[in-house]
């Protein structure tokens, strides 16, 4: 007799269905699992065993033969527990193969039949709401609200075995469950975090402005105890608020991972991931023998802060450029390629030397000219070329933190960068360009255009700096974000003087 029920498996952050087909015929009783199943699939055999035996279900006894198709690909992870177990209840008459195959099931079964979350589940509702030809989807009651934002698909939410089994039967009425995804997008107001905090440093806050405007990496240099770490925390404070389909990507990426908080259905605020400088090429770009994403997707839509930039390790940082420039994670092993999004704000921070006093008055410089050339280079000119805006952050003055006067506050900076952000959505309507830092060649060619006198003076600055054609591209990338907040229309000589203002380790290149 043949039971076929359908489930579903994650690879990088796209789901496909896997068709469970189970078979029992005469011989020797025993639970055969074919269809490249890596660990934890080949462990359900027990969990789905003791589950249903301790729900009060018929275990079939003759030999049992579980084929998981597409049979060439591989399949992890604990959410097929469930489809197993409803295949194998199938067979014995418990539940009908009619009603079976009108739903997706997906979970992690305990030994007394209780259902616990599994992650992976908002990617393959997406792939079941794009299916058309199911009724819904069974998830566990701790994963419903993650699959209930996705919109067109019914999510029944189960605690067990037997709920499931009573549900299918019709022996339970069990109601899709629904969420208010505008309720989901309500402010929440953050009195930790605010740029009111900041004394002084009214350039790196101009600068980290124009950043959260367009979307532009920073490089920020100064002393210890400057405010650098401060201005980067502050930062998510300032940006615009997540689309329904940025938070979409964002969650989905958390799912894949395993991070997503059960109690939290989607995540409508911009990620800040701040991994320490020991973390290894794989931690940060993501990798692992079935890659699971690292902390440029964790970052995704959000803000990537990397402080100490020179204490991380070279091959780590090198890892970034390919990111960096297309907004992707490439990941290849020998039997797939996956791709991950990691479409991120960078921020990093740096210390001028090694004793972190280069320049500063009040503290002299211990370190020899060798050891600051050093440190320098731990850096790659490649990777700097990526990386927009340079900005020094000097040691904040004693005058200064004395004063009573203060900057302005998150709120009123956010106006001003959502005001900029709508014109960016406007102008690249019917692309999937969210910024001016993602704007390709074609892009600048068609809304950075310049004047004669502006197109003249950018070409003797791109000769004194000797900018190379990344660098010269970024700064008009800036210059477009600068005119954008100004509300003009063309770019001007003032909005290419400071978008060149934020390009100072060009001018020490030079």
């Amino acid at each position: 007799m043949l039971a076929i029920s359908t489930g579903g498996v994650t690879l990088g952050i796209n789901a496909f269905f896997v068709l469970v087909e189970a078979d029992v015929s005469a011989g020797l009783p025993g639970f055969t699992i074919v269809g490249l199943a890596e660990s934890a699939v080949k462990e359900s055999r027990e969990r789905v065993k003791a589950a249903i035996k301790n729900s009060g279900y018929p275990f079939p006894t003759q030999k049992i033969i579980l084929n998981l198709a597409p049979a060439d690909m591989k399949k992890e992870g604990t959410s097929l527990d469930l489809p197993i177990a409803a295949a194998l209840l199938c067979i014995s008459g418990v539940i009908k193969q009619e009603i079976l195959k009108d739903y997706v099931l997906a979970g992690e079964l305990s030994l007394d039949g209780r259902l616990r979350p599994t992650r992976g589940i908002l990617p393959l509702t997406i792939g079941v709401s794009k299916a058309k030809r199911f009724k819904g989807i069974i998830v566990p009651k701790e994963n419903a609200k993650e699959a209930a934002v996705v919109q067109g698909i019914d999510v029944f939410p189960v605690s067990s075995l037997s709920e499931m089994v009573a549900f299918l039967r019709a022996e339970k009425k069990i109601s899709p469950i629904n969420i208010n995804i505008d309720s989901l997008f309500e402010e929440e107001g953050d009195n930790q975090l605010d740029f009111y905090d900041v004394i002084g440093q009214e350039q790196a806050k101009r600068a980290l402005e124009v950043a959260a405007s367009g979307g532009h990496n920073v490089l920020m240099t100064g002393p210890p105890g400057s405010g650098k770490t401060m201005l980067a925390r502050r930062l998510p404070t300032i940006l615009p608020p997540l689309t329904y389909e940025e938070a979409i990507e964002t969650t989905t990426v958390y799912s894949v991972a395993g991070l997503l908080d059960n109690n939290k259905a989607l995540i409508t605020k911009r990620p800040f991931r701040s991994p320490h400088h020991s973390i290894s090429d794989a931690g940060l770009i993501g990798g692992g023998t079935v890659p699971k994403p690292g902390e440029v997707s964790l970052a995704h839509n959000g803000v990537l802060f990397l402080d100490e930039l020179p204490e991380f390790r070279k091959n780590v940082l090198e890892c970034l450029r390919q990111p960096l420039e297309d907004g992707v994670v490439t990941i290849s092993r020998v039997s797939l390629t996956l791709t991950f999004p990691a479409r991120m704000t960078l921020i990093c921070s740096q210390n001028p030397c090694p004793c972190g006093h280069l320049g500063d008055p009040r503290h002299p410089c211990t370190c020899h000219p060798i050891q600051i050339q050093r440190y320098r280079d731990k850096i790659s000119g490649p990777l700097l070329d990526r990386i927009d805006i340079h900005i020094e952050v000097p040691a904040v003055e004693y005058k200064d933190l004395t004063t009573q006067r203060r900057g302005e506050d998150s709120n009123t900076i956010r106006k001003r960068v959502k005001r900029c952000r709508e014109i960016q959505i406007n102008r690249f309507k019917g692309t999937k360009i969210y910024c001016n830092a993602q704007m390709g060649p074609e892009e600048i060619r068609k809304y950075c255009k310049l004047s004669e006198d502006t197109s003249r003076f950018l070409g003797i600055a791109a000769q004194k700096l000797a900018l190379s054609a990344r660098a010269y591209h970024r700064i008009l990338k800036i210059a477009r974000t600068i005119a954008d907040l100004s509300g003009s229309k063309d770019i001007e000589i003032e909005h290419l003087a400071e978008a060149l203002q934020y390009r100072g380790l060009d001018k020490k290149a030079a």
